[in-house]
Protein backbone atom coordinates (compact mmCIF):
# COMPACT_ATOMS: atom_id res chain seq x y z
CA UNK A 1 0.00 0.00 0.00
CA UNK A 2 1.29 3.45 -0.97
CA UNK A 3 0.39 7.19 0.94
CA UNK A 4 1.02 10.10 -1.06
CA UNK A 5 1.97 12.65 1.65
CA UNK A 6 1.53 16.82 1.36
CA UNK A 7 1.29 19.81 3.46
CA UNK A 8 -0.84 23.04 2.71
CA UNK A 9 -1.74 26.00 5.40
CA UNK A 10 -4.75 26.24 7.37
CA UNK A 11 -6.41 28.42 9.64
CA UNK A 12 -5.06 26.23 12.40
CA UNK A 13 -1.43 26.56 10.94
CA UNK A 14 0.35 23.50 8.98
CA UNK A 15 -1.62 21.08 7.74
CA UNK A 16 -0.14 16.93 7.10
CA UNK A 17 -2.10 15.03 5.16
CA UNK A 18 -2.44 11.73 2.57
CA UNK A 19 -4.46 10.06 0.35
CA UNK A 20 -4.31 6.66 -1.37
CA UNK A 21 -3.64 5.58 -4.18
CA UNK A 22 -7.14 6.13 -4.79
CA UNK A 23 -7.30 9.58 -3.94
CA UNK A 24 -8.89 8.90 -1.09
CA UNK A 25 -7.70 11.03 2.64
CA UNK A 26 -6.56 8.51 4.85
CA UNK A 27 -5.16 11.09 7.47
CA UNK A 28 -4.59 14.75 8.14
CA UNK A 29 -2.69 15.75 11.18
CA UNK A 30 -2.53 19.10 12.72
CA UNK A 31 1.66 20.01 12.57
CA UNK A 32 1.24 22.30 15.67
CA UNK A 33 -0.60 19.40 17.30
CA UNK A 34 0.18 18.52 21.51
CA UNK A 35 0.21 15.70 20.98
CA UNK A 36 3.44 15.36 18.54
CA UNK A 37 2.84 12.64 16.49
CA UNK A 38 4.60 12.21 13.70
CA UNK A 39 2.34 11.08 10.06
CA UNK A 40 4.68 9.73 8.40
CA UNK A 41 5.92 7.49 11.34
CA UNK A 42 1.64 6.56 11.87
CA UNK A 43 1.16 5.72 8.40
CA UNK A 44 4.90 3.28 8.09
CA UNK A 45 3.10 1.14 11.38
CA UNK A 46 -0.23 0.45 9.43
CA UNK A 47 1.68 -0.69 6.68
CA UNK A 48 2.11 2.22 4.07
CA UNK A 49 5.20 3.38 1.57
CA UNK A 50 4.87 6.69 2.06
CA UNK A 51 5.82 9.09 -0.80
CA UNK A 52 5.50 12.56 -2.02
CA UNK A 53 3.24 13.17 -5.32
CA UNK A 54 1.61 16.71 -6.03
CA UNK A 55 -0.34 15.30 -9.17
CA UNK A 56 -1.97 12.83 -6.57
CA UNK A 57 -2.30 15.23 -3.47
CA UNK A 58 -3.77 18.10 -5.34
CA UNK A 59 -7.25 17.94 -5.03
CA UNK A 60 -7.30 17.42 -0.94
CA UNK A 61 -4.69 20.29 -1.53
CA UNK A 62 -7.14 22.59 -3.67
CA UNK A 63 -10.07 21.85 -1.21
CA UNK A 64 -7.83 22.54 1.98
CA UNK A 65 -6.92 25.72 0.26
CA UNK A 66 -10.45 26.97 -0.74
CA UNK A 67 -11.27 26.26 2.61
CA UNK A 68 -8.93 27.94 3.73
CA UNK A 69 -9.11 31.00 2.14
CA UNK A 70 -12.85 31.05 2.82
CA UNK A 71 -14.26 29.74 -0.54
CA UNK A 72 -15.33 26.02 0.53
CA UNK A 73 -17.70 25.62 3.28
CA UNK A 74 -18.02 21.44 2.49
CA UNK A 75 -15.73 18.92 1.61
CA UNK A 76 -15.95 16.73 -1.70
CA UNK A 77 -12.92 14.44 -1.63
CA UNK A 78 -13.41 10.91 -1.07
CA UNK A 79 -12.77 9.60 2.44
CA UNK A 80 -11.70 5.85 3.93
CA UNK A 81 -12.58 5.68 7.04
CA UNK A 82 -10.71 3.20 8.87
CA UNK A 83 -12.56 2.43 12.08
CA UNK A 84 -14.84 0.56 13.68
CA UNK A 85 -18.32 0.10 12.69
CA UNK A 86 -19.67 3.15 15.61
CA UNK A 87 -16.62 5.33 15.06
CA UNK A 88 -17.67 5.23 10.60
CA UNK A 89 -20.94 6.20 11.91
CA UNK A 90 -20.34 8.82 14.22
CA UNK A 91 -17.61 10.52 11.68
CA UNK A 92 -20.17 10.83 9.00
CA UNK A 93 -22.60 12.21 11.42
CA UNK A 94 -20.24 14.82 12.13
CA UNK A 95 -19.53 15.86 7.90
CA UNK A 96 -23.18 16.40 8.56
CA UNK A 97 -22.73 19.51 11.04
CA UNK A 98 -23.09 22.60 8.88
CA UNK A 99 -19.89 24.82 8.53
CA UNK A 100 -19.78 28.06 11.59
CA UNK A 101 -22.01 25.56 13.32
CA UNK A 102 -21.82 23.29 16.57
CA UNK A 103 -22.89 20.12 17.84
CA UNK A 104 -22.69 18.96 21.98
CA UNK A 105 -22.02 15.40 22.06
CA UNK A 106 -25.90 14.76 23.11
CA UNK A 107 -27.00 15.80 19.90
CA UNK A 108 -24.85 13.78 17.73
CA UNK A 109 -25.77 10.50 20.26
CA UNK A 110 -29.31 11.78 19.68
CA UNK A 111 -29.45 12.21 16.64
CA UNK A 112 -28.15 8.91 15.81
CA UNK A 113 -30.33 7.08 17.78
CA UNK A 114 -27.85 6.77 20.74
CA UNK A 115 -29.69 9.20 23.89
CA UNK A 116 -26.78 8.53 26.52
CA UNK A 117 -24.18 8.06 24.38
CA UNK A 118 -22.48 11.17 24.31
CA UNK A 119 -19.17 9.61 25.80
CA UNK A 120 -18.91 6.95 23.23
CA UNK A 121 -19.68 9.85 20.43
CA UNK A 122 -16.43 11.66 22.80
CA UNK A 123 -14.35 8.76 22.56
CA UNK A 124 -15.33 7.98 18.26
CA UNK A 125 -14.35 12.29 18.21
CA UNK A 126 -11.46 11.51 19.68
CA UNK A 127 -9.95 8.83 17.10
CA UNK A 128 -10.76 10.69 13.86
CA UNK A 129 -7.89 10.95 12.02
CA UNK A 130 -9.27 13.09 9.53
CA UNK A 131 -10.05 16.51 11.36
CA UNK A 132 -11.25 19.59 9.52
CA UNK A 133 -12.60 17.32 6.94
CA UNK A 134 -14.20 15.16 9.55
CA UNK A 135 -15.42 18.49 11.68
CA UNK A 136 -15.23 17.23 14.84
CA UNK A 137 -14.09 20.98 15.90
CA UNK A 138 -17.51 21.37 15.67
CA UNK A 139 -18.69 19.11 18.42
CA UNK A 140 -18.91 20.90 22.37
CA UNK A 141 -19.49 20.21 25.61
CA UNK A 142 -23.51 20.42 26.49
CA UNK A 143 -22.44 23.68 28.71
CA UNK A 144 -21.08 25.23 25.02
CA UNK A 145 -17.46 24.93 26.39
CA UNK A 146 -15.08 23.36 24.01
CA UNK A 147 -14.24 20.08 25.31
CA UNK A 148 -11.51 18.20 23.91
CA UNK A 149 -9.57 18.11 20.77
CA UNK A 150 -7.14 16.13 19.32
CA UNK A 151 -4.22 18.54 19.02
CA UNK A 152 -5.47 21.01 21.39
CA UNK A 153 -7.98 23.36 21.99
CA UNK A 154 -5.98 26.09 20.78
CA UNK A 155 -6.61 24.81 17.45
CA UNK A 156 -9.79 23.71 17.85
CA UNK A 157 -10.76 28.08 19.06
CA UNK A 158 -8.78 28.81 15.22
CA UNK A 159 -10.72 26.39 13.43
CA UNK A 160 -14.71 27.82 15.20
CA UNK A 161 -13.14 31.36 14.75
CA UNK A 162 -12.58 30.97 11.19
CA UNK A 163 -15.76 29.79 10.36
CA UNK A 164 -17.37 32.33 12.42
CA UNK A 165 -15.34 35.13 10.43
CA UNK A 166 -16.15 33.44 6.92
CA UNK A 167 -19.69 33.57 7.68
CA UNK A 168 -19.42 37.74 9.04
CA UNK A 169 -17.58 38.35 5.75
CA UNK A 170 -14.51 39.12 6.93
CA UNK A 171 -11.26 38.93 4.98
CA UNK A 172 -9.68 35.34 5.72
CA UNK A 173 -5.93 34.65 4.48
Amino acid sequence: MKAYVDEVESPAGLLAFAVNEEGALIRLHFVESDYGSVMEEDLGYEGYAVEADESRTAKVREELSEYTSGRRRTFDVPLAFAGSEWQKVVWRELTRIPFGETRSYGEIADNLGRPGAARAVGRANASNVLPLVVPCHRVIAADGTLGGFNGGLHLKERLLEHERRVLAGEETR
